[in-house]
């Protein structure tokens, strides 16, 4: 009786194929909009863009609701922020990383938004969905700011390029302090300089404190997106990276020496390598993706963390 009903639904398959017709979707994503002083005297200049992400609180369909805390609620008192100010509101309790993407890509292209100096931050469910945009968009951002949120510890290499300062309340019994934590020590041996502040007597409220600073915004304007540049190493030490290396016993790719720089060979296609430090060597400035030499061989580090081992 199985085998008569697969040719019944491959004829049915073929049946609706045929019948398909074009449509489209379309997701509208509510914001609030707060341009910086000056933003329209000069229609050259490109400013820096700070997206905040709410809490759960401020869920729904009411825009109004997301002025209650961070730099919308800021904003709403009067205070001048140097930025593109993009705060989101989330109506199905959660934050999809996608979609903040594609709200990004539309106000880079909307407004005059300066590519290297792009902030995220964001408080509980908010402070989570920053963690996860990042794991997913390290390259759009110039640092991140969480707030009582967390993450997968697990991804916290993908954002060895981003600069964090993250904050939490050491009395916070919604969110526990350890969800931050464990993110910042994750962290930590890929970005030393990761910054940790610790609310003592804050509990799940650890926002007004961390949005009221005024050094939080100085800290963020103070970072650039990361840009590789090449280091000058010696030509022993690259030759000494040449060689073919495998991954899962079937992935081949050769180094090869060119002067100052890598030549990776694989699948007919030649990629320069360049030297960012003694260990790390990259192909695009912009681009988080880097190769990672270690004892074994190399690390390729993209969307995942894939290792080649040397076997010549």
């Amino acid at each position: 009786m199985k085998h008569l009903f697969v040719p019944l639904l491959l004829l049915l398959g073929l049946h609706a194929t045929a019948q398909q017709t074009p449509a489209k979707f379309s997701l509208d994503v509510r914001y609030l909009l707060a341009l910086p002083e000056g933003y329209d005297a000069d229609t050259t200049k490109r400013w820096p863009l700070l997206i905040f992400l709410h809490g759960s609180g401020e869920s729904g369909l009411d825009l109004n609701k997301v002025k209650a805390h961070g730099p919308p609620k800021l904003v709403e008192s009067g205070k001048k922020l140097p930025f593109i100010v993009v705060s989101p509101q989330s109506d199905y309790g959660g934050w999809d990383a996608g979609i903040l993407h594609r709200l990004l890509l539309d106000l880079k292209k909307n407004m005059r938004v300066d590519p290297d100096r792009i902030y995220l931050t964001g408080l509980s469910m908010g402070g989570f969905g920053s963690w996860e945009f990042a794991s997913r968009f390290a390259g759009e951002l110039a640092a991140m700011a969480p707030i009582c949120g967390g993450g997968d510890p697990a991804d916290v290499w993908k954002m060895r390029y981003v600069p964090v300062w993250c904050f939490h309340g050491a009395k916070d019994n919604v969110v526990p302090l350890g969800s931050s934590a464990r993110m910042v020590e994750a962290l930590k041996p890929y970005q030393p300089g990761v910054k940790f502040t610790v609310y003592p007597e804050a509990g799940h409220d650890s926002w007004t404190e961390a949005y009221n600073n005024d050094s939080l915004y100085t800290w963020l304007l103070a970072q650039r997106r990361h840009k590789f540049q090449q280091a000058d190493i010696t030509e022993a030490k690259i030759n000494a990276y040449a060689g073919t290396y495998v991954r899962n016993g079937s992935d081949t790719v050769v180094l090869k020496p060119a002067g100052k720089t890598l030549t990776l060979q694989a699948h007919q296609q030649n990629i320069t390598l360049r030297p960012a430090s003694e260990t790390v060597f990259f192909w695009e400035e912009n681009a988080p993706v880097d190769i990672q030499f270690n004892k074994e061989g190399f690390l390729l580090r993209g969307w995942e963390q894939e290792q080649f081992k040397k076997v010549k």
